[in-house]
């Protein structure tokens, strides 16, 4: 295999560095988003209200079964059509904060549920505030099964980033494809966006058993 050095540090590391700060961005803003989304459709799933109960959860499983490259293909080409003039970096952010709202809702879901019924019981028995409740026994039960869950999709997002390069984004694969097509070599170009994104990953994955420890140590003890 001719690898070549010269190409690989002039070309290839700095652009793809510059693209890895879109990147970054990218999974940060959208898992932010879908934190927030995700919060809301649970609230609305477990709506007292059969009807918003009802519809959340069709929106859930209408989300979850699309795929999402179809998600942003249907924001950056429908949106306009509407008067809706978004940049492409800002409708891929979008596209992947709906679709994992749908799933991060589903872990918060599961996170309430698995706190045992008797500690809502016997809050209630005490009279305690709803508020206090949450804040005192059932958010902090909840968070260990939680955290793990949503780090596994912070790492989720920042794989899915690849599919904005359909939508012209300037993410790391975009970068290293342009590359490719410039210099018709694309062995050094592919090859490092693939470390990038494992190196990343591997910061992503350290980051979150950090602060599953900290969960442990610090609420639960």
């Amino acid at each position: 295999m001719d690898w070549q050095w010269d190409f690989t540090f002039e070309v290839v590391l700095p652009r793809l560095w510059e693209a890895a700060g879109v990147t970054v961005y990218a999974t940060v803003m959208s898992f932010l988003f879908a934190l927030l989304g995700g919060l809301i459709l649970m609230l609305l799933k477990t709506s007292r209200f059969r009807l918003v109960s009802f519809v959340a959860g069709e929106v859930i499983e209408f989300i979850r079964a699309t795929p999402l490259l179809v998600q942003i293909f249907f924001l950056f080409f429908v949106l306009p059509q509407f008067g809706i003039l978004l940049p492409p970096l800002t409708t891929g952010i979008l596209a992947i904060s709906i679709y994992n709202s749908a799933l991060t809702a589903e872990v918060y879901r599961a996170g309430l549920q698995s706190v045992p019924r008797g500690q809502w019981e016997a809050a209630k028995a005490l009279n305690i505030p709803t508020h206090r409740v949450y804040q005192r026994i059932i958010i902090p039960q909840s968070l260990p099964p939680i955290i793990p869950a949503l780090g596994n999709y912070l790492v989720a997002i920042f794989k899915e980033t690849p599919l904005l390069s359909f939508v012209a984004v300037g993410e790391i694969m975009h970068a290293s494809k342009l590359i490719g097509s410039q210099y018709y070599r694309f062995t050094e170009a592919v090859t490092i966006a693939g470390i990038f994104f494992l190196v990343l990953s591997l910061i992503s994955a350290v980051g979150i058993r950090a602060v599953e420890r900290y969960v442990n140590k610090r609420i639960l003890h």
